[in-house]
């Protein structure tokens, strides 16, 4: 039996749900009951019946299941698959930093350890993250952490002038530059071009589409999972795609009649790739690693994971 199989019938005899990021290996995804992105992924696991939850993605997004469902059992295949933007900031950190500005709402990236989590006011996710700051009263302070691309982008959008923004970053989107993007654009000239508002390019794009500079060109800033509903639904044929290439993937699955191109080949997760089909069937038959959060940091963090659960 090949390991593709055998972790489908190992799933189904011990009733095992598997959850897996869009940023995933095309090996992992195929065995994955849902593949989606944070909020996605984090709604399946607060609303599944099934008691164990085996999640292929980073160590955060398992933490934020945990978090979601308590009286579940949450694996994750590897538990060094950790996050880079997670780890530009700690509990600690943001303490210090609420401390200065000591009326402002905290709203907090979901790429956060579940000791962040616990500080923060509100969570969000990419795809949510501008209608979470939307619902914050205008005349609110707002800390938004750890994302600065994110961040920048959630100010435009909102027009907000009280908004601080931590200078943290995801070493794979920062590295995705406006230069590259003008380069690629230039040799494709019908393609439409879509965005994750995590890349280090995000701000100036928005500023030359107000400028004109992509003239008709059409240019969408959206979530991993945007991106997919997107792709689906516009007739154009192809599309340049500015976030971890594990999305390409499931973009050609879905849309086998058009093309997916990456803007920069070299946008691969290190971490996300560390979750193999060997380790999930590793994991299934030896119900390894268990993903705890301590009870006093979940009941402080259960608040902000709900807020981002509910808003759109």
């Amino acid at each position: 039996m090949d390991i593709k199989s055998e972790i489908l019938k190992l799933k189904k005899e011990k009733d095992v749900l598997i959850l897996a990021h869009n940023y995933q290996l095309p090996e992992v995804q195929d065995v994955a009951d849902y593949v989606g992105d944070s909020l996605g992924l984090s709604r399946q696991a607060a609303t599944t019946d099934y008691k164990t939850i085996l999640f292929c993605g980073v160590h955060f997004m398992a933490e934020t299941a945990a978090l979601t469902c308590p009286e579940k059992k949450v694996l994750i295949p590897d538990l060094a698959a950790g996050c880079s933007l997670a780890d530009t900031i700690n509990a600690d950190e943001l303490r210090k930093w609420k401390s200065e500005h000591p009326e402002a709402i905290t709203v907090g990236y979901v790429n956060t350890s579940a000791e962040v989590k616990a500080e923060l006011d509100y969570c969000c996710t990419s795809s949510n993250a501008v209608n979470v700051v939307k619902a914050i009263p205008e005349d609110k302070e707002v800390l938004f952490l750890p994302d600065m691309f994110l961040g920048s982008y959630v100010a435009k959008m909102t027009n907000r002038d009280n908004m601080f923004i931590w200078a943290g970053e995801c070493h794979v989107h920062a590295g995705i530059k406006s230069q590259d993007v003008q380069e690629k654009l230039r040799e494709l000239v019908n393609a439409e071009f879509l965005v994750h508002p995590e890349c280090s390019c995000t701000s100036s794009v928005m500023y030359d589409i107000a400028s004109g500079d992509y003239g008709t060109r059409q240019v969408q800033v959206l979530s991993t999972e945007g991106m997919m509903k997107y792709a689906k639904n516009s007739p154009s044929k192809q599309f340049v795609v500015a976030t971890e290439t594990g999305i390409l993937y499931r973009m050609r699955q879905q849309n086998p009649d058009k093309q997916f191109i990456p803007m920069s080949e070299n946008a691969v997760c290190k971490y996300m790739k560390m979750i193999t089909p060997e380790k999930v069937l590793a994991s299934l038959k030896e119900e390894k690693y268990h993903v705890k959060v301590p009870k006093h940091i979940a009941d402080k963090a259960h608040l902000a994971i709900e807020r981002m659960l509910a808003i759109n």
